[in-house]
């Protein structure tokens, strides 16, 4: 059952997840990145924030958040204003597909800050192997001489330092959760994040207003790809746990290369493929999604 339960779960985030790169390269074309992700944040905290009421009530549901500020303004910045900016100015430089390739680094930096940050969490061995592999995936993936110019490089390089950003926001986050509910801290990251980023959005609004391809796609984004996803993650993570959970990594570039090439009629490279493998692989090994593997059969027997 728990199972059957899984594979529908990782599918759907995974579905929702890939297709909020298009959402992203659609919206940008007429909105400034931070006034779009301002707008993004508008939609997804009242879902989070309801979830929250409707879950414990007004006077604990907000007696919680207050009590999270602090790490909802640092998770906030770094886990959410700062990547999701940077992903949506990249977007403008590159096709979706391969932010969605950039951005599947996050785990290996995970990674590389475990060596500062965690010492127990030993990185050697396969798991060493997999952080230069993904490494080098990466520049691949940039190249020398990269589709779209010396742009296109600064673009994948805006989504490389946004999946930095979530790394470390990413461990800061594990280590909050162990005082706080994680729906609290998604809710109040988002809350903060929406007041950190106001005063850029109130900068760089639009002189004209949006058509209704670019305004639904930013709805999408914060309803479905930030708001109701969260909510799904945090189930996921409850029922099936961390590791289970993570292997979503791995789905999101092939299927936010399918919407990229079906939808926008972007273009696939060998490049691109070679770059995203190597990525892949270095988070397979350096998650210890190979030594899993292994064990898988052993795990079915009765």
């Amino acid at each position: 059952m728990r199972v059957r339960g899984y594979v529908p779960l990782l599918l759907l985030l995974s579905a929702i997840w890939g297709a909020s790169y298009l959402f992203i390269k659609v919206a940008v074309r007429e909105l400034e990145p931070t006034a779009m992700v301002e707008l993004r944040l508008l939609f997804a905290a009242p879902i989070l924030v309801g979830f929250l009421v409707v879950r414990h009530g007004a006077r604990r549901a907000f007696g919680e958040l207050r009590a999270a500020v602090v790490p909802g303004l640092v998770l906030g910045a770094i886990n959410i204003a700062l990547p999701f900016v940077l992903i949506a100015w990249g977007e403008r430089h590159v096709d979706s597909g391969v932010a969605a390739i950039a951005n599947a680094t996050v785990p290996i930096f995970n990674l590389v800050f475990a060596l500062r940050f965690q010492p127990s969490e030993r990185v050697t061995g396969l798991r060493l192997w997999g952080v230069l592999v993904g490494l080098a995936g990466t520049g691949m993936l940039v190249g020398i001489h990269p589709r779209g110019g010396w742009w296109a490089v600064a673009g994948t390089m805006a989504v490389v330092v946004a999946s930095i950003s979530y790394a470390g926001g990413g461990i800061f986050g594990q280590r909050q959760t162990a005082r706080i509910a994680g729906p609290v801290l998604a809710a109040a990251s988002i809350v903060c994040g929406t007041v950190l980023l106001l005063p850029l959005a109130l900068l760089q609004l639009p002189s004209h207003a949006p058509g209704w391809k670019s305004l639904g796609s930013v709805a999408a984004l914060g309803i479905a790809g930030t708001g109701i996803a969260q909510l799904f993650l945090f189930r996921m993570l409850r029922l099936h746990g961390s590791v289970r959970t993570s292997l979503v990594t791995y789905l999101l570039p092939p299927i936010a290369l399918l919407y990229g090439v079906l939808l926008l009629g972007e273009p696939l490279t060998a490049q691109e493929l070679g770059g995203m493998i190597l990525i892949l692989l270095g988070v397979a090994l350096g998650s210890g999604v190979v030594r899993l593997a292994r064990r898988a059969p052993a795990a079915q027997t009765p």
